[in-house]
């Protein structure tokens, strides 16, 4: 215990601001956390609500003084021999509990301190979060998280004293005990503290972590939030906003590192239930209200609250600051709880991340689905597993006998008594919940793929369907028809080679790209943001330049749901696709990200919202307006300038000055100024601000003028596909011609060997993107006797791939007298 000479030896309150983390064998871990970030980061500007905490010596005292301690003994060793049921052990000892009394002292200690938390607030009667702490939670491999009960809103000395008095119960409930049990903690060395707390009146509250709890990703904070009080979103009653921030960049001065702004459906809030009841009825007063546990009442919420985001861009920047703060004052991942009243933000809770953080970080095991059918559902990911199995509809979680082991479970939401029959499912499906959620946290915990806040699976799922459920894909789950075939590859990544080649990979979308942080790469060479446009922005950009060009009205009305929240709609665009490549950009700062400009072709581009008003019907788009011909165009150039502002933004708003942009099917000289020139007007100019630009090399006068293209580019990508349909003439989808399409075709090599000496003799780098190096050995080892700079592969090629390069550079170097 924290020496404090002013404390009695065994108190009975201990105030937030006296306790230390050394303090959890006193008051428990939550209070003692809360007590720390008190007493000791109050001077940075973090603000914690006020309250006290009851010592474990009152709960040891309480169950003596009311001769409890023997009967406790004796009903739990009836569990241990199977003579008694858990539910009726659970229910008798918190009955037992329940009916104990406080002695005078205890009784008036407690009160005062609540008249004295009154006094400080300056209102009678505060409401207040009754909370319990038990000494041996928040621990490094034991959150015992949701164990044990809470209770909001409570006012008045009755309703505290009594609250008090449930939360020593709850020390009992079914999944305390059990989970006490599987942690091997013994029952009776485990004491429980009360904490009481000031409640924020929250407008929003919400959840933080202060790393990426899908993959461990240790450089972001990941806040979801919702309206009203938090526990809508630990419930998983709603799927909340998310928001996701750099860690590194925050301390530099006017960068916004914020990575991710994902709106939630929020179809939910709770409230203070006295304020919705004094409306009905003004005569009820706060304190003449019955205590039931339940002091807090959910609503609908406004279509505005459901449309709007719970916090705005400053007040996620500040919430990640507090996090980083405190992380690092704890010198660990942490998992954090926040409101937000009229006055601000306040944080109501920290404790250790014990799941991600915990992981063995030297081994990286890959799902892969090998076939694919009917997609049911989608939903917000936990995990990056694969399950299979039959679907179990359950309302009662205590009705474990009834689940069969290794069925998936779907559910509208779990809570935690549902913990026992989580632990036999192959999958968990919820409809409401977001990651943060009891559902998310609980299955990170027993290692459950998970795909929460789908919105309908108990409705689209019947009994007993067999499904598939991956979370192999990034931070989107799906639910497929039938038992799918799928594979699975464990990485150990202290054995992967080495190379002197750089090794990269590609990167399509933001939702799976910190799945790979791990893998010792030297970046990414290839991100295609056409993917960040088809699947998340959805609207041609024309479209929505110009709206009044888009003659159908339900696509109108349809862009118009999708940028509701933007006054000038191209601003969606630029947001959207800003945050897209910032987060790709994020999973290898401060490593290099080369981001390809798009490169749809128009019939492509028409499958886009509006796209039909904007696109040529060409009779060959794979050979017409595409790449570098686009961007100039008076169909797209306005576009394009949309596409520029976005790496702007990414760039210096948001600091990642690792992006290279890179020009895709650049045909002529020409064309390559006219393009640099239209990049310049939009703010992107090569060399300012550090900006290099590359070119694709994907057509022979890439190649045949390539001292040319050196002279305007930084560097060349070879796109291997389109190089070789263009060197053999060959229709890179013809499936008769398929055995001809080869990029180890002598004529392409010569291509690939001449642009690398060529490129070089300009001080330009060059890089591969594709998947020969790693499936054709040779191509390996041809590339890295041209002295290609770096070759880019898909992530779960990397070990593979890293392999032959370093094979074929040994080959080289026995070769080669002269290698360095």
């Amino acid at each position: 215990m924290t020496s404090d000479p002013q404390r009695p030896a065994s108190p009975i309150i201990y105030w937030y601001h006296q306790l230390r983390t050394t303090d959890i064998p006193c008051v428990g871990g939550k209070n003692a956390s809360l007590g720390e970030m008190i007493s000791q980061l109050k001077d940075a500007g973090i603000r914690v609500p006020s309250g006290f905490a009851t010592s474990a010596q009152l709960f040891r005292d309480f169950l003596h003084q009311n001769q409890l301690d023997e009967p406790i003994a004796r009903l739990l060793a009836a569990l241990d021999d199977g003579s008694a049921t858990l539910a009726d052990t659970g229910a008798a000892i918190r009955h037992l509990i329940s009916q104990g009394t406080f002695t005078d002292a205890q009784q008036d200690a407690i009160a005062d301190a609540y008249q004295q938390l009154c006094d400080e607030l300056g209102h009678s009667n505060v409401s207040v979060a009754v909370r319990s702490s038990a000494t041996a939670e928040d621990l490094p491999d034991a959150s015992f998280a949701g164990q044990q009960e809470s209770y909001l809103n409570i006012r008045g000395r009755e309703q505290v004293l009594h609250a008090c008095k449930q939360c020593f119960a709850s020390l009992y409930t079914d999944r305390a005990i059990v989970y006490r049990q599987e942690k091997g903690f013994a029952h009776q060395q485990v004491a429980l503290s009360v904490g009481v707390q000031q409640m924020i009146e929250s407008q929003a509250a919400g959840v933080m972590f202060s790393l990426d709890t899908e993959n461990g990703f240790p450089d972001v904070v990941m806040i979801s939030g919702a309206w009203g009080l938090g526990e809508t979103i630990v419930q998983g009653s709603v799927t909340p906003d998310r928001f996701m921030v750099y860690k590194p960049l925050l301390e530099i001065a006017g960068k916004r590192p914020i990575i991710e702004k994902q709106p939630g459906n929020k179809q939910q809030k709770m409230v203070y239930a006295t304020d919705v009841l004094s409306e009905a009825s003004p005569q009820s007063t706060p304190e003449k209200l019955p205590f039931t546990g339940r002091q807090t009442v959910t609503l609908p919420t406004t279509e505005q609250e459901r449309c709007s985001l719970v916090l705005s861009d400053e007040e996620i920047l500040q919430l990640a600051r507090w996090a980083v703060l405190i992380e690092r004052h704890y010198g660990c991942p942490m998992d954090m709880e926040w409101a937000k009243d009229v006055q601000g933000l306040y944080l109501v809770q920290a404790r250790p991340e014990t799941v991600e953080s915990q992981k063995e970080q030297a081994v990286l095991v890959n799902y892969r689905l090998k076939e694919t059918s009917t997609l049911l559902l989608e939903g917000a990911s936990v995990g990056s597993a694969i399950a299979t199995g039959p679907v179990f509809q359950i309302n009662d979680p205590h009705n474990t006998e009834a689940f069969p082991d290794g069925a998936i479970l779907v559910t509208e939401r779990t809570d935690p008594d549902w913990v026992p029959l989580m632990r036999k499912a192959a999958g968990i499906i919820t409809d409401t919940g977001g990651p943060t959620s009891h559902a998310a946290i609980v299955s990170r915990e027993l290692k459950v793929p998970a795909i929460v806040g789908t919105e309908h699976a108990t409705q689209a799922l019947t009994q007993g369907q067999s499904v598939t459920l991956s979370c192999a894909g990034g931070a989107v789950g799906k639910v497929y028809e039938g038992i799918l075939k799928y594979e699975t590859q464990q990485v150990n990544l202290d054995e992967i080679p080495r190379t002197r080649t750089a090794v990269m990979i590609n990167a399509a979308m933001p939702d799976g790209v910190f799945r790979w942080w791990q893998l010792p790469v030297a970046g990414i060479g290839l991100t295609r943001i056409e993917f960040i446009i088809s699947s998340q922005i959805r609207v041609h950009p024309m479209a929505l330049i110009h709206p009044e060009k888009v003659a159908d009205p339900s696509v109108r009305e349809s862009i118009s749901h999708l940028t509701r929240n933007y006054a000038h709609q191209p601003d969606y665009f630029v947001d959207l696709l800003a945050l897209g490549v910032g987060k790709i950009a994020a999973s290898q700062y401060p490593k290099p990200v080369i981001v390809r400009m798009s490169d749809f072709k128009s019939n492509e581009y028409r499958g886009l919202l509006g796209g039909e008003f904007f696109e040529l019907n060409e009779e060959n788009p794979m050979l017409g307006l595409r790449g570098a011909s686009r961007y100039y165009h008076p169909l797209y150039r306005e576009a394009f300038k949309l596409e520029c502002q976005a790496i702007v933004k990414a760039r210096q708003a948001m600091g990642f000055d690792n992006i290279i942009v890179m020009i895709p099917f650049c045909r002529t000289t020409g064309e390559a100024d006219k393009v640099l020139d239209v990049m310049a007007e939009a703010g992107l100019k090569r060399g300012e601000n550090g900006l290099q630009v590359y070119v694709m090399c994907e057509i022979p006068s890439n190649v045949i003028l390539a001292a040319r293209f050196a002279q305007r580019f930084d560097g060349f990508s070879i796109g291997s596909n389109d190089l070789t349909q263009l060197v053999l003439g060959i229709d890179r989808d013809s499936a008769e011609l398929k055995p001809l399409f080869d990029a180890r075709d002598d004529a392409v090599k010569e291509m690939i060997a001449e642009v690398i000496t060529v490129a070089h003799q300009y001080g330009c780098k060059v890089g591969i993107c594709g998947q020969a190096p790693s499936d054709h050995p040779e191509f390996a080892e041809f590339l890295v006797n041209c002295g290609i700079d770096s070759i880019s592969l898909n992530p779960d090629s990397v070990a593979k791939g890293c392999e032959q390069v370093a094979l074929a550079e040994l080959k080289y170097q026995i070769n080669t007298a002269g290698y360095e």
